[in-house]
């Protein structure tokens, strides 16, 4: 491809509103313009990227033995209604009403279409298992979109639904599933990490995510550098930090602490480590009939609440934080010093693990202006419920014993998930087994956010000048800048035989033949992220050289001419093939 012959749009400034380096970068290249709010234009550029990304995805995907299909984007609501969906899913489910006031919605996810698909179609055991998978437009009203495609309201998406027989089977697809993404990932030349996750929305036994893995990332990675272990922070297993409960050597004492309402004031106060001290919140569950249940809810004072954890709690699924005056009937307390001791039975005591090995701790005494010292479980309050409930930080061992965890940014860009029967039950997907009954089908559910992977490549492989693309992703692998290609023939006819050439062996390469000058030419291509360079001039093609260089490389070298197209062509062949 020559340069005049596709769609260069690239900008020396960012938008205003582009707060993250991969949307500066997406729009300073012209590969996305912005239509509205989370919502883009792709560009000639923005869309060969995406093609490649889908192209190793259907590979992969095929590889697999997964069938592609297209489900359509707008769907009826009756189908969300059988999984109770409709109601919960919130405003980011954007609902719209035919010319005949039917309810339909802008697909955000396809759990609802494919059963509805497999229930019609799949009668009999001899027709599982199978796996059936889309590349397709989503639509999720986000409240705020931010971050350009990272958190836009439209997207591209690599969904995939698969029906077995029974759990064994899913537990088959699935791991067939999670190794198809590993090969796709690590054929996108991406850093990233396979994580635990929380099921979310989608509901199911058991999910892992994949994250690249960038500064810039939204999500917390837990993870252990001596193993395997890994998990979004959302989902990571805090282990207790007190092995033991000490028997106690303090009396309880209530203490004067004037205006010292946060756990750190409080340990400052007392001259004693924020260790001992414990923080109390109080949640609050509201009923069908008769006033809201109320939870207090204890982390030792240098740990925060992880609210998926809490809502795992038994009846703690539709919690809330309960407000200033629901705490002070519920607990008789001011926020601030609230505390275990001596709470109504109405008030049910839950603990994280390390707060229930806890012993001589401090805590509120439910009075403004004073705490409680020297408290013990068993002697002072009676014993808690126990839950883990609190952040991993780093430093904490790791919940399968191979030393502690660290805390690493990372970006979602695909989620595995084991369904089991949430669906299928709720919409009556069933096959005939090998005795004439019915039984459930047995899902699994496997998405690759396909835009987002743009970004997530960006924010991982960027410098100063521009786009550090993996090779497999590049929107060329090779860039030809001709230096005066508008007035030396030499260089002109030099260019576009070395553009032939590379064509003919197979190299997605780019000719630049807009004449600019070479800084700004440069300047563009380094913006773009070509993967290497080729620059010829008149000066050293009196000496028989071209110039060959790698966009990650400082330094150019010099080449035969007569060699350039097998040197460019074997490297950029070896480079391809270490990805797979």
């Amino acid at each position: 491809m020559k340069a005049s012959q596709t769609f260069l749009a690239t900008l020396k400034e960012a938008p205003a509103d582009a707060e993250v380096v991969s949307h500066q970068l997406m729009v300073r290249a012209g590969l996305i313009r912005k239509l509205s709010a989370g919502i883009y234009n792709y560009l000639p550029l923005g869309l060969k990227v995406i093609r490649k990304v889908e192209n190793i995805i259907r590979e992969e995907m095929n590889r697999a033995g997964a069938i592609e299909l297209l489900m359509p984007i707008v769907q009826p609501a009756e189908l969300w209604q059988e999984t109770g969906r409709w109601e919960k899913m919130g405003p980011e489910l954007l609902r719209i009403k035919d010319r005949h006031e039917r309810d339909f919605l802008i697909q955000p996810t396809s759990e609802e279409v494919i059963t509805d698909l497999a229930r019609t179609e799949i009668k009999s055991y001899k027709q599982l298992p199978i796996n059936f998978y889309q590349i397709q437009t989503k639509f999720r009203d986000e409240r705020r979109p931010r971050f350009g495609i990272m958190r836009g309201r439209e997207f591209s998406m690599k969904d995939a639904y698969s029906f077995d027989r029974d759990h064994d089977g899913l537990k088959r697809s699935y791991a067939l599933m999670f190794d198809a993404y590993v090969r796709i990932f690590k054929r996108m030349g991406l850093t990233f990490r396979a994580v635990t996750a929380d099921n979310g929305a989608i509901g199911g036994s058991g999910s892992q995510e994949f994250h690249v893995i960038a500064d810039t990332g939204e999500d917390a990675i837990v993870y252990c550098p001596n193993s395997d272990y890994a998990a979004n922070l959302e989902a990571a297993e805090s282990l207790s930090l007190v092995t033991k409960r000490d028997a106690p050597k303090e009396v309880m004492k209530k203490v004067s602490t004037p205006e010292q309402k946060r756990c750190e004031d409080v340990a400052r106060f007392l001259k004693i480590s924020l260790t001992q001290t414990i923080k109390s919140l109080v949640l609050a569950v509201d009923q069908e009939h008769g006033p809201a249940t109320f939870f207090m809810l204890l982390l030792r004072g240098d740990h925060e609440l992880n609210e998926i954890k809490a809502s795992k709690v038994p009846g703690l699924t539709a919690f809330r934080f309960a407000s200033d005056e629901e705490v002070k009937t519920a607990c008789h307390s001011p926020v601030g010093y609230l505390g275990p001791v001596g709470l109504s039975s109405n008030v049910q005591i839950v603990a994280d693990r390390t707060v229930a090995n806890m012993s001589d701790f401090v805590c509120g005494a439910n009075e403004a202006g004073y705490h409680l010292t020297g408290v013990n479980w068993g002697r002072d309050l009676p014993e808690p419920i126990i839950a883990d409930i609190r952040n991993a930080v780093a430093g904490d061992p790791s919940p399968d014993g191979k030393g502690v965890v660290d805390i690493c940014r990372g970006i979602e860009v695909g989620h595995v998930f084991q369904l089991g029967t949430r669906y299928s039950e709720a919409m009556k997907c069933t096959y005939l087994d090998e005795n004439g009954k019915s039984q459930p089908m047995v899902m699994g559910c496997y998405g690759i956010g396909v835009t987002r992977l743009l970004g997530a490549a960006i924010e991982q492989g960027h410098d100063e000048k521009g786009i550090l693309w993996p090779i497999s992703m590049a929107p060329f692998e090779l860039v030809i800048c001709p230096v005066g290609y508008d007035k030396s023939e030499l260089v002109r006819q030099t260019a576009d035989d070395l553009h032939q050439q590379l064509q003919n062996a197979g190299v997605d390469v780019v000719l630049d033949d807009r004449g600019e000058r070479p800084g700004a030419m440069f300047a563009d291509w380094e913006l773009i992220g070509a993967t290497y360079r080729v620059v010829i001039g008149e000066r050293s093609l009196k000496e028989g050289n071209v110039e060959f260089q790698g966009r990650r490389e400082s330094t150019a070298q010099l080449v035969p001419v007569n060699e350039i197209t097998e040197k460019a062509a074997a490297i950029i062949r070896s480079a391809k093939d270490n990805l797979l």
